[in-house]
């Protein structure tokens, strides 16, 4: 048995480890950082870069099929083998010297193995080869260990070798026909990229295609999906699934429906990955999202800090918002306050503050890239109502801006701000259209900055671009009296 001693621990090497790390190093502690998988975690190797690499090829696609000269150019269609292998290359392969190489240049140790917090600031890491080192931090044990994906209790699916998100973005072949259970994001994005490369899909939304969006944003995009294609079973869910001994995927929803697929995807949410982190010694339970207060510490079951407030989680574990852009945020608030606590200084975690992760309640942005693409961050009108704001949410059609209708032969979009009509500040924005991505950075800016409406009307977007949906939706808006 090895024993070291660091001032952090961290307990997971994704993306919101390593940004714990980075930032505690940089501030003078030593950081030890354990992995028992890939390091790069599932953002590098099975979401995020693999995902966007199996849609990307179908958007350039779809973009030049709509410039009639751009689109003559064009004598084939899209070739699922090359859009896999560029897939593999973002995946670096499934491989992680990359990273590891990173944490070597950064000053991180590596250990590798499944790590267990076994006492107060200790971690137990067990190696593939049954090997045992125990850590012990001077300061803090960070959990960062992410969520898998969850698969609902339907008879029989478990037992059908269902794929979860990770079998998608890694598949090495398309199939002929995928069955899709889930219409959030993960689910969503897969219809349209199997659709694209060939797949006979089949989707089934008990909630609805993303219930969580504009319905005008989600509305679009079902309309696509069906365009391209791909069946939407809405409002509905299975009753069963049975994988024979063919291979064929069987599925019967409640409502009587029964068709087949020669995969099934499910995509219906996620769960914490605490089974394995030695919870039980901290008196939490394991599999359980892990509760934290503005600073990231672990609470416990009477709602104070385990211990003298050693023991943080970011990321995914603290459910807060599940997506790899707000986890690493935590990651850079958490490191900076791992360092200002180890010297004895003051914490600012008033709203906005250095240590504080304000934007995970008020502006979180995100695109879902279907067809088309969502951008969205903050609220939408219904989730600023039930946040007990007093808004007013306006809309425009994008089609309509000059930069859209140049940018593609019939374009279709929408666009939508939610504005907090007591204070007049933006507090959220929606826009559904093609390669409406780098619009969202624009808004993300406005509401984390609480621009007054009045001050942007002076932030004059450049013609003719799409970015004049600013000035439109100020037009439908109207300026105060």
């Amino acid at each position: 048995m090895t024993e070291n001693t660091f001032d952090v621990v961290v307990i997971g090497a994704g993306p919101v480890g390593e940004n714990v790390a980075d930032g505690a190093v940089k501030g003078g502690l030593s950081v030890a950082v354990v992995e028992s998988e890939l390091v790069g975690g599932e953002c590098s190797y099975w979401a995020c870069m693999p995902t966007k690499a199996l849609l990307r090829d179908a958007a350039a696609l779809r973009a030049v099929r709509h410039l009639p000269g751009a689109n003559a150019a064009v004598t084939g269609e899209l070739d699922p083998a090359a859009v896999l292998a560029r897939r593999d290359a973002f995946a670096a392969h499934w491989h992680d010297d990359g990273q590891v190489a990173w944490l070597d240049s950064a000053g991180i140790e590596l250990v590798r193995g499944v790590g267990r917090i076994s006492a107060p600031r200790t971690v137990e890491v067990t190696g593939a080869d049954r090997s045992t080192t125990v850590l012990t931090a001077r300061h803090a044990v960070v959990v960062a260990t992410g969520s898998s994906a969850r698969i609902p209790r339907v008879p029989g699916l478990a037992d059908a070798a269902p794929w979860t998100s990770r079998e998608a973005a890694s598949a090495q072949a398309v199939p002929g026909r995928l069955a899709v259970i889930g219409g959030g994001v993960v689910g969503a994005e897969m219809a349209t990229a199997y659709a694209a490369l060939g797949s006979q899909v089949t989707m089934i939304a008990r909630d609805g295609l993303l219930p969580t969006v504009e319905s005008f944003a989600s509305d679009l995009v079902a309309e696509t999906l069906k365009a391209h294609g791909v069946t939407l079973h809405l409002r509905t869910e299975p009753e069963s699934v049975r994988r024979d001994e063919a291979g064929t995927v069987h599925v019967r929803l409640v409502d009587g429906t029964t068709f087949d697929a020669d995969e099934v995807l499910v995509a219906t949410g996620r769960t914490p990955n605490t089974a394995a982190v030695g919870l039980e010694h901290v008196g939490l339970t394991p599999d359980d999202w892990l509760r934290v207060d503005e600073s990231l510490r672990v609470l416990g079951s009477d709602g104070t800090p385990i211990g003298d407030g050693w023991l943080y989680a970011a990321g995914d574990v603290n459910h807060r918002v599940l997506l790899t852009h707000q986890g690493k945020y935590q990651a850079r608030a958490l490191g900076e306050t791992l360092v200002a606590r180890s010297g004895g200084e003051p914490v600012d975690l008033e709203p906005w503050g250095r240590h504080a992760a304000t934007a995970d309640d008020r502006a979180v942005p995100q695109v879902i890239f279907t067809d088309p693409e969502i951008a969205s961050v903050g609220h939408t009108a219904a989730s600023a109502a039930a946040a007990g704001l007093r808004v007013r949410a306006v809309e425009y059609d994008l089609g309509a801006v000059a930069g859209a209708s140049l940018h593609a032969d019939g374009y279709t979009g929408r666009a939508g701000m939610v504005v907090d009509e007591d204070r007049k500040v933006l507090v959220g924005f929606t826009v559904v259209g093609p390669d409406v991505a780098e619009l969202l950075h624009a808004a993300t800016i406005a509401i984390a900055a609480e621009v007054p409406i009045d001050r942007l009307w002076h932030a004059v977007p450049a013609y003719p671009t799409i970015s004049e949906i600013w000035l439109r939706l100020l037009e439908t808006y109207g300026r105060a009296a």
